[in-house]
Order: structure tokens, then sequence, then C-alpha cells
């Protein structure tokens, strides 16, 4: 009779578990990053999701994104510092600004920075 054969991923695994662990949630983790850049690269290419008309549901980063904008040149036209997914519409809420004035504040600001 023969010995029974050791694969080389039965070896690590009893040699090396928790370096087979670490590998496994380090390649876990890149796949999902990969997953996640290629539906956002799918997303943005699509020409129907840039210079969207300016809505109350729209985060500042999605329009600076949308306009090809710095999210500096956004926050700069906001009278308060947003949290990270504030809408435009809780903003102008918290700020006490009507929702077409802060919108105005924000194109207006998007055309200052797309000047030459």
């Amino acid at each position: 009779m023969s010995a029974p054969r050791v694969t080389a991923l039965r070896y690590l695994w009893t040699h090396h578990r928790w370096g087979m662990i670490g590998f496994g949630a380090a390649l876990m983790l890149a796949l999902l990053f990969a997953v996640r850049l290629t539906v956002f690269t799918i997303y943005w290419a699509d020409p129907a999701h840039r210079n969207q008309p300016i809505a109350g549901w729209m985060t500042p980063g999605y329009i600076a994104r949308s306009y090809d904008v710095d999210v500096a040149v956004i926050r700069a036209a906001l009278p308060i510092t947003p949290s990270a997914r504030s809408t435009l519409a809780e903003i102008a809420e918290r700020s006490s600004i009507p929702l077409p004035v802060l919108l105005t504040y924000i194109e207006d600001a998007i055309r200052t920075a797309a000047a030459p």
C-alpha cells in the first residue's frame, strides 16, 4: 500500500492555517474592491449620469462626480459643513435656506469652477 497523497493545499492548511485564513480574507477583500471598482466605473461611464440637473436627493460628492469638479468647490458653496452622506435637502433644512436658493449657490459655484 502506498501512503496517502498530500496535496499542497492540504499541507498549507495543516501547517499554516492562520496564514491561509489571512490569505483568504485578503483575497475576499481584494475581490470586493474589484467588484466595487467595476460597478462604479460602469455607472459613471454612462453619459446619462453626467451633468444631471441638481436635485435635493443628491449629495455634494455625487454632484462633484457628476459635474467633474472637486468636491471642495461644492462644499465651499454650502452654508454649513455637511456630514458625509447629507443630501442637499437635509443641508437646506439644517441651514434654514430654501432648497432652490441652495441649488442656485451650487450651480454658480460649478459655473465658476468650470470657467477658464
